[in-house]
């Protein structure tokens, strides 16, 4: 997982989100500033300032733009390499994400043993999705990643409470100060806060003891759910005041009024208001009508079933039978019940929370998922390694041996689909729906085409169309001129004056509409970069 998460850090160019994130992080070093994208919490862009802040960047304080230029003019125009710049900010979230699995390894070994727990890990370290969205310098793993981080947390609380509640609280303030749309775990987890004195109250009983009354197991653990809420509360404050400690609010951005419930909600959190401002924004953006792309159609607005069918297109399908295989298991064997609400109980809400979006942009939405499925996934095999009767003798060996070995090549399946798509994980689609060449036929954005081959696209034209004149249509943050692309855009002129070689970003072809459309279907592809990015001739 390290080697391809370093090998696409390294030749992926910048993605659409990448350089606000990159370029606020240097703000957040150089000023001390919340100005710039205040509809995120600071604490991923911390995380990413230390890469950044590694790189030792030339850092231009006189300017200006807007967020959406700040990391373009870090990056272009201020003196510095972007691939290095890009490389170290991204380093970081590589090293969250590989830490991530090691949770992901303890949890499950927890639940299912040392063999559970390596299935587990093989699904986490192989997924496409964790892979390509761990090796950017953005938000949605490290928030994902506390969010489990906590839930593992506020499992061990069961016994050891009075570390681990703390810990717990903690953890869920830093995917609060990451995401905003962990938000929605923050009831679930200090829900099992108190389920963890009830669970450790009925433990107690069953040892021998007199047990405690419902009453008094319910006040411990509304206490522990109110230290978890402190500490969270705490937490997010604190990764303000490491930006800014004067807490000023940021100026650069119009904040929208919301009203009603939403209103009241962001007006009782306890948290700065910065985040609240935040809180607002996100709101609004919530309230646009975005444009989405599912299996060929463009739409306006939101579909709630978006991200369960782009997460059975790109989710390897030996993960996807290990991770239903691992919900039944866990509700069904009473050895792993208990883990039940603190496995499945996170990211139902969160994927149900996320469903509700209107931002219809790919799965890294939903990247909680693939984490806590895969220690689900690790009841398959306490259920595949369960005994026999004794009469069944050598036949009940071999048929613990075949359950086991059906888990094992479903492991191996994902192994095998993952590594095929090396080094391109963005476009990764299964078998089932085409592969990865296959993905932008029925998704867009950043499930295939987020603008990370620009440098992939340079190479291409300079090694098989030199001097060829070419039209390009792109989607992203890059700047291809950097990268040694000259070429106009095809939209600007008369479609007879477009010859050569149109390029198009395939997030752009699959919306595409008017004179994009019909500069389209009058020419023919004759390449691809990336499973991203079509060439065509004209």
């Amino acid at each position: 997982m390290a080697v391809a998460m370093v090998t696409a850090a390294a030749q992926q160019t910048p993605t659409i989100d990448e350089p606000v994130y990159v370029g606020t992080a240097a703000v957040y070093l150089h000023e001390h500033s919340l100005a710039y994208n205040p509809e995120h919490p600071p604490l991923g862009k911390l995380l990413i300032a230390a890469g950044v802040a590694a790189a030792r960047p030339h850092f231009d304080a006189s300017f200006t733009g807007d967020q959406g230029l700040v990391g373009r003019h870090l990056l272009y125009e201020s003196g510095n390499d972007p691939w290095r710049l890009m490389l170290w900010a991204r380093l970081p979230v590589i090293v969250a994400t590989l830490l991530f699995g090691l949770v992901v390894f303890a949890f499950a070994r927890e639940l299912a043993g040392t063999a559970g727990a390596l299935a587990a890990l093989a699904l986490y370290a192989f997924s496409p999705d964790l892979v390509a969205h761990g090796s950017l310098a953005t938000l949605d793993v490290p928030a994902a990643g506390f969010v489990l981080l906590s839930a593992w947390l506020m499992w061990r609380a069961r016994r050891r409470p009075r570390p681990y509640v703390p810990l717990a609280g903690a953890a869920l303030g830093a995917a609060v100060a990451t995401k905003m749309n962990a938000l929605p775990a923050v009831p679930v987890l200090l829900a099992l806060a108190v389920l963890t004195a009830w669970t450790g109250g009925r433990r107690s009983a069953a040892d021998g003891g007199t047990g405690a009354g419902t009453a008094r197991v319910l006040a411990a653990g509304a206490g522990r759910a109110a230290v978890a809420g402190a500490v969270a509360v705490a937490v997010v404050w604190i990764s303000y005041l490491v930006v800014d400690p004067h807490l000023r609010l940021p100026d650069r951005q119009t904040v929208p009024a919301v009203h009603g419930p939403r209103g009241a909600l962001v007006e009782l959190l306890p948290l700065p208001g910065s985040y609240r401002d935040g809180m607002r924004i996100q709101f609004g953006l919530e309230a646009h009508a975005w444009q989405g792309f599912l299996f060929g159609h463009v739409y306006t607005g939101a579909r709630w079933y978006y991200l369960p069918v782009a997460l059975l297109v790109k989710t390897p399908l030996g993960a996807l039978a290990l991770w239903a295989a691992g919900t039944v298991a866990l509700m069904a064997v009473r050895r792993l019940r208990r883990a039940a609400p603190y496995v499945l109980a996170p990211p139902a809400v969160l994927l149900a929370g996320a469903m509700h979006s209107s931002r219809d942009f790919g799965t890294r939405y939903a990247l909680f998922l693939p984490m806590f499925l895969a220690v689900a996934a690790a009841g398959t095999v306490t259920v595949a390694a369960r005994a026999v009767p004794v009469a069944a003798g050598a036949r009940g060996v071999r048929r613990v041996r075949g359950r086991l070995a059906v888990v094992a090549a479903l492991v191996v399946f994902v192994a095998v689909s993952s590594l095929r798509t090396f080094p391109y994980y963005l476009p990764y689609s299964n078998e089932a729906f085409g592969g990865p060449a296959k993905t932008h036929l029925r998704l867009h954005d950043s499930n295939v085409d987020w603008g990370q081959d620009l440098g992939r696209l340079a190479d291409r034209l300079r090694v098989r169309y030199p001097g060829e004149r070419v039209w390009l249509v792109y989607k992203g943050s890059g700047v291809p001129a950097f990268y040694g692309i000259h070429a106009a855009d095809p939209r600007g002129v008369p479609p007879e004056r477009v010859h050569g070689l149109l390029v198009v970003s395939d997030s752009a072809a699959a919306k595409a509409k008017g004179r994009l459309a019909a500069l389209i279907r009058s020419a023919r592809p004759v390449g691809e970069v990336g499973h991203s990015i079509t060439l065509y001739r004209r």
